[in-house]
């Protein structure tokens, strides 16, 4: 039997799923070569942990892990449903709580390092958490893409941003625009509209900087609270949503808005969630380079501590329609 130690949190309703112990060992490498060493000899445990029967699709899970950076307060490898993450705003913040719940981690300024740099945290309390996340911009402005919706064709225009992620982003209104109502009741049709247009991507060879896969379509709409400015839908890899307001898709958006000259260093910026829960945004300039440097609050909550067991007898053991190398 293999037993491993978890804390499941919510950060703005988004849950987060973080090995504490009884992980496996990736060696001394940086975050990032870890991570490669994750996918490559135990991607079973990322869909054990993940999927069903012991998880859900919508779950998104964490190691974290020893730091590199003798300043840094812990290392972090993010994973979801189909693979690994580059970033994770809302994990972050999940992981941050997590780290208090266990005493690991005091109120106070902190870095945590990722596969994509490091991200500093400053831990609040009543679980409110900020980040400063790795460098953010736009790579690519008004970028046109063919999708079928409905029956027929259209055209659908998006800014091309790295927050952590790669994001498609797009309006609901203006030539282009999606048109849809970013609302729960209407969340049948962004999931499907929001795959269409990722497959639509895929299929036009619209990629990131260094040919990295936009994973992440992020569509807008104007906002029902008070406190906030817009309102966003989030399909992530593995086509589920975000049900938090998404931390590098936040990321993203700030760093298109400064590009736009619409939003100034240190103003803050009001993001909803399609369930109707915030994060608020600012961003610092970085002099001399085109990239920002956001930062993202929100808060999060402990829901759960487990032990995971995993049974060697057991046929689904690695997760239902868990196949090897699925998380590649």
């Amino acid at each position: 039997m293999q037993r491993i130690e978890v804390i499941d949190s919510h950060t703005e309703g988004e849950p987060t799923r973080i090995i504490v112990s009884g992980g496996p060992d990736l060696g001394p490498g940086t975050i990032a070569e870890r991570l490669v060493v994750f996918r490559e000899r135990y991607d079973h445990l990322r869909s054990a942990v993940i999927n069903e029967p012991r998880g859900c699709s919508h779950l998104v899970g964490a190691l974290a892990c020893a730091p590199t950076n003798p300043r840094a307060a812990a290392g972090v490898i993010f994973f979801n449903n189909v693979g690994f993450l580059n970033g994770c705003g809302h994990g972050t913040i999940g992981l941050a709580v997590t780290l208090a719940h266990l005493g690991r981690l005091a109120r106070g300024s902190h870095v945590i390092e990722t596969p994509v740099g490091e991200v500093g945290i400053a831990l609040g309390d009543r679980g409110r958490v900020t980040i400063t996340n790795v460098p953010s911009y736009r790579h690519a402005r008004s970028v046109e893409v063919e999708v079928g919706w409905n029956g027929s064709s259209r055209v659908v225009r998006g800014d091309v941003a790295w927050g952590g992620n790669w994001f498609y982003l797009v309006d609901r209104d203006g030539p282009g625009g999606h048109g849809l109502d970013v609302a729960m009741g209407n969340l049948a049709a962004l999931m499907s509209f929001g795959g269409l247009v990722r497959e639509a991507l895929d299929r036009a060879g619209i990629r990131g900087a260094g040919g990295g896969m936009i994973d992440h379509v992020e569509l807008f709409g104007p906002a029902s609270r008070g406190d906030c400015v817009s309102k966003n839908f989030v399909l992530c890899p593995g086509m589920e949503y975000d049900r938090s307001p998404c931390g590098t898709g936040t990321s993203a958006k700030i760093a298109c808005l400064a590009a736009d000259g619409k939003l100034s260093p240190g103003e803050c910026w009001g993001q909803e969630s399609i369930i109707g829960t915030a994060f608020f945004g600012s961003f610092a300039a970085m002099p001399g380079e085109s990239a920002v440097r956001p930062s993202i609050t929100g808060r999060a909550w402990v829901t759960s501590e487990a032990t995971l067991v995993i049974d060697p007898a057991d046929p689904v053991g690695h997760g239902i329609g868990y196949t090897s190398g699925a998380g590649r």
